[in-house]
C-alpha cells in the first residue's frame, strides 16, 4: 500500500503547494508598487482597493475552502469510516461558511471571487477520486485534512498579521482558530489510521 501512496503524495504535495501560494509568492514587500496603500476612487477600477497580495490572499482562501468542499463530498461519496464521514461533513460545513464569507468580502472589495477549486487543485481531487477503500481514506486524512490545513493555517497566520486591508485581516483572524482546529482534528484522524 505504501507504493501506491507514494507517487500520490508527491503530486499532492506539488499540487498542495498552491495552497500556500500567498505565502510563498508574494510576502508583502517594502517597494511601493504604484498606490497600493490609497483606496481606488475611480469606479472602474475598484480591484486596486486591494493590494495584491490581500487580493490573491482571499482568492487563495475561496479556492481553498471549494477545493475542501469538492473533496470532502467525494470522501462522504467513497468512504466507510464513520470517523472520516464525520470529518467531511465537518469540513463542508465549516469550508461552505468560511466561503460564503471570503466570497462577500471580496465582492464587496470589487474582486470577482473564485467559484470553485483553482486547476491545480481539481487535478488533486481527480487524483483522489480514483482510489478507494482504506487508500481513499488515508489520502483523504492525509492531504486535504492535514496537509492542506497546514499550508491553509500558515496563509491565514501570515495574513492575520501582515494583510493591508483592514476587513481582510479581520477575516483572516477570525476564520484562523477554526482553522487550526481542523488542523488538530485531521491530526488524530491521522494518527487513529495509521494505528489501524
Amino acid at each position: 500500500m505504501k507504493t501506491v501512496h507514494t507517487p500520490l503524495a508527491i503530486a499532492f504535495s506539488v499540487a498542495l503547494a498552491s495552497f500556500g501560494s500567498y505565502a510563498q509568492q508574494g510576502a508583502p514587500s517594502s517597494e511601493p508598487q504604484g498606490q497600493p496603500t490609497q483606496p481606488a476612487t475611480v469606479g472602474e477600477d475598484r480591484q486596486a482597493s486591494l493590494q495584491r497580495e490581500d487580493e490573491r490572499f482571499l482568492k487563495n482562501a475561496i479556492q481553498g475552502s471549494h477545493a475542501e468542499i469538492v473533496g470532502s463530498q467525494l470522501a462522504l461519496e467513497k468512504t466507510e469510516s464513520s470517523d472520516v464521514k464525520s470529518f467531511a461533513q465537518m469540513m463542508i460545513d465549516d469550508h461552505g461558511k468560511m466561503a460564503k464569507e471570503a466570497e462577500a468580502l471580496a465582492e464587496n472589495k470589487g474582486m470577482a471571487p473564485p467559484t470553485g477549486p483553482s486547476a491545480m487543485q481539481s487535478t488533486e481531487i481527480a487524483s483522489l477520486k480514483a482510489l478507494s477503500g482504506g487508500a481513499f481514506d488515508a489520502m483523504y486524512v492525509n492531504r486535504i485534512g492535514v496537509a492542506s490545513h497546514e499550508a491553509t493555517v500558515e496563509m491565514f497566520e501570515k495574513a492575520s498579521q501582515e494583510a493591508q486591508d483592514p476587513d481582510v485581516k479581520a477575516l483572516a483572524a477570525k476564520t484562523l482558530p477554526k482553522l487550526q482546529e481542523h488542523l488538530k482534528m485531521a491530526n488524530t484522524l491521522n494518527d487513529k489510521q495509521d494505528k489501524q
